[in-house]
């Protein structure tokens, strides 16, 4: 998740400990005690202000090299080939909304990698009771297999705070220190018993091997294309090509003479394919998933890979954490309106109902109260399969929606539900290419920035769309270049129809393999906040609540998580 607003990030606050530390050690010399404190001033006023560049223009850069801060680093910058709607400003930011710590040295031994038995976690100054509204601390502590401390970070932890018995559960920050410790943060919103669970997803050595293969690795997720045409001899025939996008360091799987390009000149992508035994470019019919995933991990990688260290519960402190009443006010119950940040916890569940921090949401349990809410609503939903499990309960929940039979595929659509007498049309279809799906009619893979650009708009629309589950394998630039198309086509819609709600679903959690990494959806999300930061929408966050639910997580989760984002969702569009 990205850094609290007004926060520092953690490479900042590692250096401001370290200098406070030199500070003290110097004692009497009031000379060194006046420079440091001068440069103190000077990072803490670079560390708020290097993420406060207003716009985001969409020109090209001049030239590709470019000075970039990250951290207390100054390094060359190369753009990528391809990002000329992004900035080199923008980049910049995307590339700290990415950083993420790891090894300091290089790792020989599988012993050296974090150990899910070994690593530990313990409450800070533990009271007998605490009060609604007061924060919780706990430090993790990580051992190597060897069972000796970490000296470096970059483990991914989630941490929650939860209650089987009462079906209650809020979302924790893990902050790095970078010295093998970690300090999980969270905010106590009910009063009675909870405890505390920390979950080891990846170590920080898997990361660093899962970030080195998404950058290098040529073999990624394979594609085909399906040709149908008359051969030579006139007989119906269908042919099968490997297919990906066309992007730098990206390669087109197989054998064979390339290729058929499918250029979109307005999303400024392309789609190829490998040339068809027989059949023209022109015949291409059809898109489908191929083989999933080929790693070239090492022996030594594939050791730290293991499954026996993912997504490990991790022992430490067992207390009992008892919490009472206060008259602590917590959260902001603010009417939803576009552009409002995502605190953390972003809210929290007790008796499986989510309370929202971010602003006054409410439940629609009635069909009728949906139905008061979407009357006179043309609703547009665009993205992957778990946006189509919205599209689905609200249709199972409104008895008044008729489901039109477009005679499409059941996993890409176009879909269309109807209410006549309510005016209420809900429209679902997935976003273009690349997606994992069987066999499907190529031609209804629209990209989302073409049909956002297609609308007219208006305070009758609402356009809810999400991006990242199908791009986790491909380069960060890739994915920039998508969003940041759309981008441009939302801030185009937002300048002629400003009354358009458009409404971003964030990534779920609950993909543990390494070839659906959560680390990877992270960030991914985290790009696609960053971009955009600045444009008047509605980020619908549930990264948070399906990673802190008190149940198993699952990438498509079940009834009670899609109710209760439904009910965000439809808060957003009527506001209380």
């Amino acid at each position: 998740m990205p850094p609290r607003k007004a926060k520092t990030s953690q490479m900042d606050l590692n250096i401001h400990h370290t200098l406070m530390h030199k500070l003290l050690k110097v004692g009497r010399n009031w000379k060194v005690i006046v420079s440091i404190g001068l440069l103190i001033v000077v990072v803490l006023r670079w560390s708020f202000n290097i993420g406060d560049t207003k716009g985001h223009e969409s020109v090209l850069p001049e030239h590709k090299d470019r000075v970039n801060i990250l951290g207390n680093k100054t390094q060359k910058l190369k753009i990528p080939e391809g990002l000329e709607d992004i900035s080199t400003e923008g980049w910049v930011r995307i590339q700290r909304a990415v950083q993420w710590g790891g090894p300091d040295l290089q790792i020989t031994t599988v012993n050296m990698s974090t150990s899910p038995d070994h690593t530990t976690f313990v409450i800070n100054n533990f009271k007998d009771s605490y009060s609604v509204g007061e924060e919780l601390h706990v430090t993790i502590v990580a051992k190597d297999l060897t069972g000796r401390p970490k000296t470096y970070g970059g483990d991914f932890f989630k941490a929650k705070v939860y209650s089987a018995t009462l079906k209650a559960s809020v979302f924790g920050e893990v902050l790095d220190h970078q010295n093998g410790t970690y300090l999980a943060q969270f905010t106590l919103p009910w009063a009675g018993e909870a405890s505390v669970a920390v979950l080891l997803v990846h170590t920080s050595e898997a990361v660093e091997i899962i970030k080195r293969h998404r950058e290098t690795d040529p073999d990624r997720g394979f594609y085909y294309g399906y040709f149908v045409g008359k051969n030579s001899q006139g007989a119906q025939v269908e042919e099968r090509v490997f297919c990906n996008v066309k992007w730098e360091g990206v390669a087109l799987a197989g054998d064979g003479p390339c290729c058929c390009e499918y250029p979109d000149l307005k999303a400024r992508l392309t789609w190829h394919c490998r040339k068809p035994p027989t059949l023209p470019c022109n015949t291409l019919v059809y898109h489908g998933m191929g083989p999933y995933y080929v790693n070239h991990w090492t022996d030594l990688e594939k050791a730290i890979m293991d499954k026996q260290y993912v997504e490990r519960w991790i022992k430490g402190d067992s207390h009992v954490v008892r919490v009472v009443a206060s008259n602590s006010t917590m959260g902001q119950r603010e009417r939803c309106k576009p552009g409002m940040p995502t605190p953390i916890p972003a809210g929290f569940f007790m008796r499986d109902v989510w309370t929202s921090f971010v602003c006054a949401t409410r439940h629609f349990n009635a069909a009728n109260d949906k139905t008061q809410c979407l009357r006179d609503k043309h609703i547009y939903m665009m993205g992957d399969s778990t946006l189509l499990q919205w599209y689905h309960f609200i249709i199972n929940s409104m008895p008044n929606l008729r489901v039109m039979n477009l005679h499409t595929h059941y996993h890409n659509g176009p879909f269309l539900a109807v209410d006549l007498g309510n005016n209420i049309d809900l429209n679902y279809r997935t976003h273009g290419v690349p997606r994992r799906n069987p066999k499907a009619t190529f031609a209804n893979m629209h990209y989302i920035s073409n049909e956002i650009d297609g609308m007219a708009g208006g305070p009758h629309t609402v356009i809810v769309f999400n991006l990242w589950a199908h791009f986790k394998l491909f380069p960060h630039s890739y994915f920039a270049h998508r969003v940041s198309q759309i981008r441009r086509a939302v801030v185009d819609l937002l300048r002629r129809a400003p009354a358009t709600k458009v409404i971003i679903k964030t990534a779920n959690t609950g993909l543990p393999n390494f070839g659906s990494t959560d680390w990877l959806s992270m960030q991914l999300d985290r790009i696609l906040r960053e971009v955009f930061r600045d444009v008047g929408v509605y980020i619908l966050d549930v990264w948070q609540l399906t990673a802190c639910y008190h149940d198993k997580e699952d990438v498509h989760p079940g009834p009670v998580i899609i109710r209760n984002e439904v009910d965000i969702l439809l808060s957003f569009i009527c506001p209380a």
